[in-house]
């Protein structure tokens, strides 16, 4: 699918599974946020939409005023973190990278870069600017030697 031309309705009909839609005070910021720091891509970027992708895995970023019709409007913080209770987790992205990759992006690193053997995984909890707990995380076999020497 060209994530870039594809019609809204089109869009929206090939979603499956679990789809995700997260609201943002600053789409641009967010976007900058996700691709600067986790690698991901991004399409249709406006001020109220864009599509980002995740191991082929789209999901959606829309503006708060776009949503003013919508009955989650009137619940949404003015300011301070949104989403509490809910982790983002993405599989496959190198959580020490994400972690050198902060400085200049309002995000807040919660948990640092941290072997979790019980998971088998390394991972970090990151909070981005518009407060979302992000969670990437690799494999432990992923890494030569002792995970907890990497940088």
């Amino acid at each position: 699918m060209d994530y870039e031309t594809v019609p809204a309705q089109a869009f929206a009909q090939s979603l499956k599974g679990l789809s995700v839609n997260l609201l943002c005070r600053d789409v641009g910021r967010e976007v900058r946020f996700l691709t600067g720091v986790f690698g991901l891509t991004a399409h249709r970027v406006s001020d109220d939409f864009a599509i980002l992708v995740h191991a082929a895995m789209p999901f959606q970023l829309h503006a708060d005023r776009s949503f003013a019709a919508h009955p989650l409007f009137a619940m949404l913080p003015e300011s301070g973190p949104r989403g509490a209770g809910i982790e983002l987790r993405l599989p496959g992205v190198d959580p020490d990278l994400a972690a050198a990759r902060l400085a200049g992006h309002e995000a807040m690193l919660l948990a640092a870069p941290a072997d979790k053997t019980g998971h088998g995984l390394r991972e970090a909890v990151i909070l981005c600017p518009e407060g979302y707990a992000w969670v990437p995380s690799l494999p432990l076999s992923a890494f030569c030697g002792r995970p907890s020497d990497r940088p």
